[in-house]
C-alpha cells in the first residue's frame, strides 16, 4: 500500500509547471543588474526603458512621471555629451595647439556677444519647453509651427524619427541601449577632461599621453595626496576669468574649494 503511494520531487514538480511560467522565471533570474547580487527595485521591475539596469538608490524614479522627465533628461545629457566628447576630440586632434577649455574666449565673433547669449536664451527656451510639453503630453508638438503642412508620424516620445532619422542602421531597440551606454559614458568622459584640463592644463589626448609616458609618477596620486592633518593639492591650471570683447567672464576651476 506504502508502495501504491505516487510521490512528486521538487525536480518532478518544476518539470510539471507550465512551460510560459518556466521562462518567467528564467528571465526574472537573468536580468542584469547594476549591482551584481542586488535586489532589483521593485518601481523599475516592469520599467522598460533602455539601458534600465535598476540603477535608482534614492528612488527618484519611484513616481511614474517623474521616471519619463528623468529618462528624457538623460538622454538629452548624453546626446550633448557625446557631441561634446567627439568635438573636443576632434579639434585636438586636428589643432592639438588648442587648449579646448579656453579656446572659446580667443573667437572673433561677427556679432555682439550679449546679443547672441540673450538670442540663444530666447531659443533655447522655446525648443526645451516644446519638448517639456511632449514629454506631459506626447504627441502635441508632432505638428509644425511654422510649415503646418508638416507633422511628424506617431512616435516614442524621445525619438522622433522622420527628418530626424531617415534610416536607422539595425534593430531601432538595441541602437537604443548602445546610445545610452554611449551617452553614460560620454557624461563620465566630459567630466574626466574637464578635471583633467584645470589639473594639468592640457588635452585630453596629451594628458592621456603625459601619463603614458611615465604611468608611475604620472597619476591622480601624484597630483593631490591627503593624509591626516595635511593635504597636497594641485594648482589650477585654468586662469582666473577670461576677457572677451571687452566683458570680463569669471573662469578659473570648477568647486575648487571642494578639492582635498
Amino acid at each position: 500500500m506504502i508502495a501504491a503511494i505516487k510521490t512528486t520531487s521538487p525536480f518532478q514538480r518544476t518539470l510539471a509547471q507550465p512551460k510560459q511560467q518556466r521562462a518567467s522565471h528564467v528571465v526574472a533570474a537573468a536580468r542584469d543588474c547594476w549591482l551584481p547580487g542586488s535586489d532589483f527595485p521593485k518601481h523599475l521591475e516592469s520599467c522598460k526603458l533602455p539601458g534600465n539596469y535598476g540603477f535608482d538608490p534614492l528612488g527618484l524614479g519611484a513616481n511614474d512621471d517623474r521616471l519619463k522627465w528623468f529618462a528624457e533628461a538623460e538622454r538629452v545629457h548624453a546626446r550633448w555629451a557625446m557631441l561634446g566628447v567627439a568635438g573636443i576630440l576632434a579639434q585636438e586632434i586636428t589643432h592639438p595647439e588648442v587648449f579646448w577649455y579656453t579656446s572659446g574666449a580667443d573667437v572673433e565673433l561677427p556679432f555682439n556677444l550679449a546679443g547672441l547669449a540673450a538670442f540663444e536664451l530666447f531659443v533655447m527656451h522655446w525648443v526645451e519647453s516644446k519638448r517639456g510639453y511632449d514629454v506631459l503630453k506626447p504627441g502635441s508638438q508632432d505638428q509644425d509651427p511654422v510649415f503646418s503642412q508638416y507633422k511628424l508620424a506617431p512616435h516614442e516620445v524621445g525619438y522622433p524619427g522622420s527628418v530626424f532619422a531617415p534610416f536607422v542602421p539595425g534593430n531601432l531597440e538595441e541602437l537604443k541601449v548602445k546610445e545610452i551606454k554611449n551617452g553614460r559614458l560620454a557624461m563620465l568622459a566630459f567630466i574626466g577632461f574637464t578635471m583633467a584640463a584645470q589639473v594639468t592644463g592640457l588635452n585630453p589626448l596629451a594628458a592621456l599621453s603625459e601619463h603614458l609616458s611615465d604611468p608611475i609618477n604620472t597619476t591622480m596620486f601624484s597630483k593631490a595626496v591627503v593624509i591626516p592633518g595635511q593635504a597636497v593639492v594641485p594648482t589650477c591650471k585654468i586662469p582666473d576669468s577670461v576677457t572677451v570683447q571687452g566683458l570680463t567672464i569669471p573662469a578659473g576651476c570648477f568647486l575648487q574649494g571642494l578639492w582635498p
